[in-house]
């Protein structure tokens, strides 16, 4: 019986290889650099709009973060004791 789960290992990459595959990724990333230039240039108070609200959620989750460690390192206190 066979076990499903068991991993291959790949073969390590030619130095051809390596390069073909740098080649292609650079390809790539150049490709998604001009279309996303050529997109802010074509609406760019979209993108103003769609920068400022991924700056809001980078400022809100780092401000939910700063509470929650504050909320961490405070010292506990017992609760009174009821009358």
């Amino acid at each position: 019986m066979t076990d499903q789960f068991t991993a291959t290992v790949p073969e390590p990459l030619t130095t051809s290889e390596r390069k073909t595959f740098l080649a292609q990724a650079q390809e790539t990333a150049s490709q998604a650099f001009n279309t996303t230039v050529d997109a802010v240039r074509e609406h760019p108070v979209t993108a103003a709009a769609a920068v400022a609200g991924a700056a809001a959620a980078v400022a809100g989750a780092a401000y939910g973060a700063s509470k929650l460690k504050a909320n961490d390192s405070a010292p506990k206190t017992k609760a009174k004791p009821k009358k």
